[in-house]
């Protein structure tokens, strides 16, 4: 899918065991792909791969059997590769192979597809050997000479000698597809015949012509159903299988539990433990199904369950809530089906629970109250671009923030806040994510009352490029107590660390230190006093503390640490969230008197401090810069760069496909000039180039 939407892949794979990537076979691999095969193996989820679009081999480019055979191999490789990249041990070897079973060729278009397995069957039975070894025969380095009707593993140089694959499997088809297409069809009933296909077509079918004879042919000889499905249930794994590897990734408490280890059995007579990880829009206008996975126990109709949110702490009462489930449905496609119960390893759509989720949940047993949650997805994209939205009469105010709140319960990543001004900020992933939204909020949430919106606003971060050139020192305003603070830039690579959850404010302090110490060069005894992470308790900046014996410091740590995550949500440059910085308590004299040291007198004290010590560290600002993947044929490669040229773009690699005219080209372009970017490509290269972008870094 589009990579503004890969919040809807996080919100999928976490339900899910297993995954089916499908790959462009003339495309390849691509910046997309990578992203989803990053999340699913993040998620302990077993991929098998299809290789799509293969009708095109055949109509478009008339590709020679030996062409076919390497350019799908590459594709595999290519995926093979970060597969290995991201490979997690406990989930053993992820890796996928056409004469396993776990590749599948597929024309989604035509609706047709096969694996290895189809045709190693079909020859099994004509040459009286077993299946398994026909598999390794057609695939990899094996030919076969029907002169001497011997296989080699290599290529004897006579002219009747083709590798397997090409003369078992890609010539057959490729004989079928071009009879059918030059309508030659005696020769075509013939060639069927002998396939037994012919008797299971229709009448109708056979009056067919060109493309939709082609079409409905190999549908009916290899239909896409039957090897996708084959596929995904031989190779992909059961719950019962998958839990036992999955739960060290999902449960948040002790994986000794009996929580954890109800999950790790799939136990249905466990307590319950279910995950909610979207909200569906049902028909009835403002309503939502809380759809998501059951772990451990079953979910019944009438059946009380606790509700914790995505902020809830074990032991508090904060996002917390005890309701009754009303109904408990299946969905089948379109329609909702309801059921009594649903045991665990299954989905399920929850109705009467939508006012007290806002995205996602953990449910489990009103009596569990010592269950944790199960651990909140992490998004791999994040909401940058920014619009103001407001109605055009004053009298739909109401529905516009109705609408809001609905918006933000059924898309998985979209933020909607409320500034300080009363404007209205909806937050998305890129350019077309807030279209969609946009779409949405005045279609369906808004029953079509206009709305104006403002040009799009990407958020930007502060930072500093230097330690800071003096101590800086700040008064109270009751003159009697003194803060002293400097700032430095973080480690290259910490940061992002940070974002990505290897290091935070959770983890054991033992842990944290050893990786600061080794892999950012700390010192241990600083990596121990590390007081917090900010803004929100987890982003990626830090307050330390390398004073030496003060007096009464403990006292006012609460307030600096206000303080702190204050002036790290609104930097001094633009009000902006600062990334990278770390901020020192290098000394503080205090009054003797807990009166005179109150938070009144610390926090705004401590917030002017870290303000001039931003400032006199070299401020920077920092602006989101996206990855974008170009692929386009050779003479619209002038049209990219100028546009690249034009947007602030910088291109660093651009290769050509072996076998194909098309180039890829890779270059990260700032979000804030990407407004427009897909259409100006299009024509400034007369639509020949195809532009997808990810947020990468900040620069």
């Amino acid at each position: 899918g589009h990579v503004d939407f890969s919040s809807e892949v996080t919100a999928a794979l976490r339900i899910t065991d297993g995954a089916l990537v499908v790959v462009d076979c003339i495309e390849g691999v691509c910046v997309q792909t990578e992203t989803v095969l990053r999340q699913a193996l993040g998620e302990r989820i077993r991929p098998v791969m299809t290789i799509n679009k293969i009708d095109r081999c055949f109509l478009e480019l008339m590709l020679d059997p030996e062409e076919a055979y390497l350019s799908f191999r590459r594709v595999i490789e290519n995926a093979n590769v970060i597969m290995a990249t991201y490979a997690d041990e406990a989930l053993g070897d992820t890796q996928v192979y056409p004469e396993k079973g776990t590749v599948s060729f597929s024309a989604g278009l035509h609706g047709w597809a096969f694996t290895l397995t189809v045709f190693a069957n079909l020859y099994a039975k004509k040459f009286g050997v077993d299946t398994a070894r026909m598999m390794d025969k057609l695939w990899g380095d094996n030919f076969f000479d029907p002169a001497t009707k011997k296989w080699t593993n290599r290529h004897t140089g006579s002219a009747t000698c083709k590798r397997g694959f090409c003369q078992f499997i890609y010539e057959p088809i490729n004989k079928v597809i071009t009879t059918a297409m030059e309508d030659k069809r005696d020769d075509l009933w013939k060639l069927l015949d002998k396939l037994e296909v012919t008797k299971m077509l229709k009448a109708d079918d056979k009056e067919l012509v060109g493309k939709p004879l082609m079409k409905r042919v190999m549908q009916t000889w290899l239909p896409a159903h039957a090897a996708l499905l084959e596929m995904m249930i031989w190779h992909l794994p059961s719950p019962a299988r998958a839990q036992k590897y999955r739960v060290d990734v999902l449960y948040e408490g002790p994986l000794d539990d009996a929580y954890a280890s109800s999950i790790r059995s799939c136990d249905p007579d466990g307590p319950l433990m279910m995950y909610v990880s979207k909200m569906i829009p049902a028909a009835d206008k403002g309503r939502f199904f809380a759809f998501g996975r059951v772990f451990s126990g079953r979910i019944a109709t009438g059946r009380k369950v606790r509700i914790m949110g995505p902020n809830y702490v074990a032991g508090q009462k904060k996002d917390l809530y005890v309701k009754a489930v009303q109904r408990t449905v299946l969905c089948m496609g379109r329609r909702q089906d309801a059921v009594e119960d649903v045991p665990c390893g299954n989905t399920v759509a929850l109705v009467g629970l939508d006012q007290f989720i806002s995205k996602n949940a953990t449910l489990t047993d009103e009596k569990c109250e010592d269950a944790h949650t199960i651990k909140a997805m992490k998004f791999s994209v994040s909401p940058v671009v920014r619009v103001a939205v407001e109605p055009k009469s004053a009298s739909d105010l109401p529905k516009l923030v109705e609408g809001l709140k609905r918006l933000a319960k059924s898309d998985p990543m979209v933020q909607c806040t409320i500034e300080e001004t009363g404007e209205h900020i909806i937050a998305g992933a890129g350019e077309l994510h807030l279209e969609i939204c946009l779409k949405d909020l005045q279609d369906d949430f808004m029953g079509g009352a206009e709305i104006r919106v403002s040009d799009p606003v990407v958020a930007f971060r502060e930072t500093v490029s230097a330690m800071s050139d003096h101590v800086v020192m700040s008064k109270s305003p009751n003159k009697h107590n003194r803060i002293y603070l400097q700032a430095r830039p973080m480690e290259d690579g910490l940061a992002e660390a940070i974002d990505e959850g290897r290091l935070g404010p959770r983890d054991d302090p033992k842990v944290r230190s050893k990786i600061l110490s080794e892999e950012f060069g700390w010192d241990k005894e600083l990596a121990k006093k590390i007081w917090c992470f900010g803004p929100d308790t987890l982003g990626p900046n830090m307050l330390t503390d390398v004073t030496k014996g003060v007096q009464y410091l403990n006292e006012i740590k609460d307030s600096c640490v206000a303080a702190f995550q204050w002036a790290s949500k609104e930097g001094v440059l633009a009000e902006e969230n600062m990334r990278g910085v770390v901020f020192e308590f290098c000394d503080v004299v205090l009054h003797a008197d807990a009166i005179h040291r109150g938070g009144g007198q610390i926090i705004p004290t401590a917030r002017r401090a870290m303000y001039a010590a931003q400032l006199t560290a070299q401020p920077r600002l920092l602006e989101p810069v996206y990855l974008v993947e170009i692929q386009c044929p050779e003479q619209a490669m002038g049209g990219v760069y100028s546009v690249l040229n034009q947007k602030r773009g910088m291109v660093f690699e651009e290769m050509q496909r072996p076998g194909t005219p098309i180039f890829n080209l890779k270059a990260y372009l700032p979000v804030i000039e990407s407004f427009g970017f897909t259409a100006t490509l299009r024509a400034a290269t007369a639509g020949q180039a195809f532009p997808q972008s990810v947020f990468d870094h900040w620069e």
